[in-house]
């Protein structure tokens, strides 16, 4: 009778479960930490995120002084909820299309925070970034009132240059402004060149709370629009999460599944059931019992061999005498004693004595064993 051992699909299965779940928990893993980077309760200024870069306090401020604050994070939700009031935007060159356009229309006071040339171009194209400066603490220099009243204040960042006469320039990095508001007749328009005065982590820092409060606080509503790239207005300039996986990451995963896979069908080839076979030999009790006798004898386990000998002895005089397996020595001993007539201690010592010394004392130890079971048997 002839036993297939070539794989079958349960077999298989059985094989490449547990690393396709392992797999299947990478991937798992891999997407959630993907997906969390648009959780919109945590990031850089988001107006409800307690992290160092966030600006929950700068926005728990405004809120009780009696600012209605609605953050948003698409361009829909932004256009939905702009109604007059202040707007400040602090990814501008996030926002989608002419949303720029659109909302500079919808607001009375606009604030972008480190626009990039193609935003200022869109809402302010009398100013261009001219480069960047270090976030330091700088002077205002100014007339504008938020920054007059706030005085020194975390700035820097980028760097504007604008030829329009009527803007005015703020907190200066050499002759370059990092603060530009310019009014007209559709309303106002500050830039700032880092979010940074923002912060959480600077907040507390120079004049930044008070210039913060006032630059945002001037009128009782405030839209937060930290624009998100999960927003669907991107459309198809969004990249999936394919594309956003650099190729020689793509290439290694698909060698690690080719791998696994491998792996897996070669260890399904032995999964099934036992195959009894006869032994080619047989080997009798005796060879056995003398093999194991030359290894311990070889190893000098003399006190492992007598061990061995007495709980034999123990096991075969407990079964005569009808006492228990788990038997207490005490009651072996004097069990014993009653019936070969030997004094206890002397059966004590021969059944639960100290190991021999050497193989002349282990051949002593089984002559005396021998005869205690032959005593107990002829009583």
């Amino acid at each position: 009778m002839s036993t297939s051992v070539s794989p079958d699909l349960r077999r298989i299965w059985r094989g490449v479960r547990v690393p396709l779940a392992l797999l299947l928990l990478i991937v798992l893993v891999a997407l959630a930490l993907v997906l969390s980077r648009g959780d919109q309760t945590s990031g850089e200024l988001e107006p409800g995120s307690y992290e160092p870069n966030g600006s929950h306090a700068l926005s728990h401020l405004l809120q009780e002084e009696g600012v209605d604050v609605h953050p948003v994070h698409t361009i829909a939700e932004a256009l939905q909820q702009v109604d007059g009031g202040t707007l400040v935007i602090t990814a501008p060159d996030r926002v989608p299309g002419e949303g720029l356009v659109d909302l500079r229309r919808r607001v009375a006071h606009l604030v972008l925070l480190a626009p990039g040339p193609e935003a200022l171009s869109k809402v302010l194209p009398t100013v261009s970034a001219v480069g960047s400066a270090d976030v330091a603490t700088l002077d205002p220099d100014c007339t504008v009132g938020a920054a007059v009243g706030a005085g020194p204040a975390t700035l820097g960042g980028t760097r504007f240059r604008t030829d329009d006469p009527e803007a005015r320039q703020c907190y200066r990095d050499g002759q370059a402004p990092t603060f530009v508001q310019v009014a007209d007749r559709s309303g106002t328009v500050t830039v700032l060149g880092t979010g940074a005065p923002l912060t959480n982590d600077r907040l507390a820092d120079e004049g930044n709370a008070a210039l913060g409060m006032r630059l945002l606080g001037d009128h009782r509503r405030l839209v937060w629009y930290v624009p998100s790239p999960t927003d669907p207005a991107l459309g198809a300039g969004q990249k999936s999460f394919y594309e956003l996986v650099p190729p020689g990451w793509r290439y290694g995963a698909l060698t690690a599944g080719i791998a696994v896979v491998l792996l897996a069908l070669w260890r399904a080839r032995r999964l099934g059931a036992v195959v009894s076979e006869p032994l080619p030999i047989v080997v009798r009790a005796a060879e056995t019992a003398e093999g194991r006798a030359r290894l311990y004898r070889r190893g000098g386990a003399a006190g492992h061999a007598a061990e061995t000998l007495r709980e034999a002895a123990r096991a075969r005089l407990r079964t005569r005498l009808g006492l228990p397996r788990d038997a207490e020595a005490a009651a072996v001993v004097e069990t014993v004693s009653a019936r070969s007539g030997r004094n206890p201690a002397e059966v004590g010592g021969v059944l639960y004595g100290p190991p021999p010394a050497d193989e002349a004392g282990l051949v002593r130890l089984a002559d005396e064993l021998d005869s205690v079971e032959r005593e107990v048997e002829r009583s």
